[in-house]
């Protein structure tokens, strides 16, 4: 098991230097052709952004190169459910990239209906101003969680550690776009939504307003929010106003301040947990 873990770290490195490059050309992309314009609450949370990015890197790279071990050690050995039955390469990476969308979509509900997981993904929704930096604006106990679902379904499948790089892949850049702060043309949003998550779609999620924050909850397909009637036609998304309520404070709002967003069991953060239960 331990000749496996080098690969499994160039393979994590790798994605991390995709994802930076991919943050700088969508960065331009949003100075180009903005949703919205730039106000203060864009500059002041670029720098929590980032430290929360980074931190996000690092607990993320953790998982994914013990993960990476296990399937590659599954891959070796047969172990899963890919590996009893004799379908093609293509049936085989279709259906196991579908199903591990499919945990991040339990994973991505399960954090707004559960009280202590919400009380981390609160960070990611409590950012008042949504582009690119907002994407990997996790709390590091948020990877925890979703690492912990994801793994649960990759293992149990046998993932394919050549399928389970492409969604992370996939995955991560699908992100980046969908929070990006560009301007899409509605008509071809609504269209692309029809199978995939795009910005105006996901912007809706990031809405102040609990009945448009518990929709749209896809990463990658938009095929279970349409399944499970989570999902808001992505119109509504050019002018959704951003944030969380009771999560504004100055103080909330910086690297020290998010980070200790989970551990502070305060009126605000109960009221705005509470709704998500409904």
């Amino acid at each position: 098991m331990s000749s496996l873990v080098p690969t499994s770290v160039l393979s994590s490195v790798s994605t991390m230097g995709v994802i930076l490059v991919s943050m700088a050309v969508i960065a331009l992309i949003e100075i180009a052709i903005p949703l919205h314009a730039r106000g203060p609450s864009h500059r002041a949370h670029i720098g929590p952004n980032v430290v929360l990015t980074f931190l996000t890197f690092a607990t993320n790279a953790f998982f994914n190169v013990a993960l990476l071990t296990v399937l590659i050690w599954q891959d070796a050995n047969g172990v899963g459910l890919m590996h009893v039955f004799a379908l093609p390469p293509v049936v085989t990476g279709t259906i196991v990239l579908v199903t591990l969308d499919f945990s991040f979509y339990v994973a991505h509900v399960a954090m707004h209906k559960i009280p202590v997981f919400w009380r981390f993904h609160s960070v990611h929704h409590s950012d008042p101003a949504v582009d690119v930096t907002t994407t990997i604006r996790q709390h590091p106990g948020e990877g925890v969680i979703r690492y912990a679902f994801m793994a649960a379904f990759a293992c149990a499948l046998g993932a394919s550690p050549v399928v389970f790089g492409v969604y992370r892949i996939w995955s991560a850049l699908n992100g980046l776009i969908e929070h990006a702060n560009i301007r899409v043309p509605v008509w071809f949003d609504r269209v692309c939504s029809l199978v995939t998550t795009w910005p105006n779609m996901h912007k809706i999620h990031h809405s102040r307003t609990v009945q448009e924050t518990d929709t749209n909850y896809g990463n990658i397909f938009s095929l279970f929010d349409r399944i499970f009637r989570t999902f808001t036609p992505s119109h509504r998304g050019v002018n959704i106003v951003y944030g969380l309520d009771g999560y504004d404070a100055p103080a909330t709002q910086t690297t020290t301040g998010l980070l200790a967003v989970p551990f502070r069991w305060t009126g605000a953060t109960a009221a705005v947990a509470a709704p998500q239960l409904s």
